[in-house]
């Protein structure tokens, strides 16, 4: 398939296979081939960028590989621009507080990148590529959805939610820390 896509623009379709339902999600992303390396085992390492999501209206072929007829996906467009930079805030001081309290709870420096995306789209799809942990549905949830200001609630929603419990056990970290300093 690389040498394929090498071949022709260096874009190739990302769909994520549900291994509990055993089939193809509607919903993908175009991503661009920007960096290649093939050792000399055969074995390729790329970078993609994504670019643009897609719904797979119908299978073409499936050998060597899947080929199918897609149709672009935009989001629509969001009236009240206010609401939405508000929102677009709420969510970067969330996740500026779930770095700083992961980085207070590990002992360790977490940092975000020194510019955020200040789009509120592309900041929603950042958010949604940088989850970490088991999210792979929740993951192709954001994907699917094709309005940016719910994009933001619900990745609001799991950052609120991630912040509170961090916070909480940070609390619970700085008191038995606390405890202990004052037993010695």
């Amino acid at each position: 398939m690389l040498q394929s896509v090498l071949k022709s623009d260096s874009r190739f379709g990302v769909v994520r296979w549900d291994p509990v339902e055993k089939k193809m999600a509607d919903v993908g992303c175009c991503a661009e081939i920007i960096k290649h390396q093939t050792s000399q085992d055969g074995r390729s390492n790329i970078v993609t960028i994504g670019q643009q999501r897609f719904r797979v209206l119908e299978i073409i072929s499936e050998t060597p590989f899947i080929n199918a007829l897609v149709s672009w996906v935009d989001d629509d467009q969001i009236s009240d621009q206010t609401k939405l930079l508000e929102l677009k805030d709420s969510v970067a001081i969330a996740l500026k507080d779930v770095v700083s309290l992961t980085s207070k709870l590990t002992d360790s420096e977490k940092v975000l990148p020194d510019s955020l995306p200040e789009i509120p789209r592309e900041l929603s799809f950042w958010i949604a590529a940088h989850l970490g942990g088991p999210v792979a549905s929740e993951q192709q949830n954001l994907l699917e959805l094709t309005n940016t200001y719910h994009r933001l609630e619900r990745e609001y929603e799991l950052l609120d939610h991630t912040r509170r419990q961090l916070a909480a056990r940070t609390a619970l970290k700085d008191t038995f820390s606390n405890a202990d300093q004052a037993n010695n």
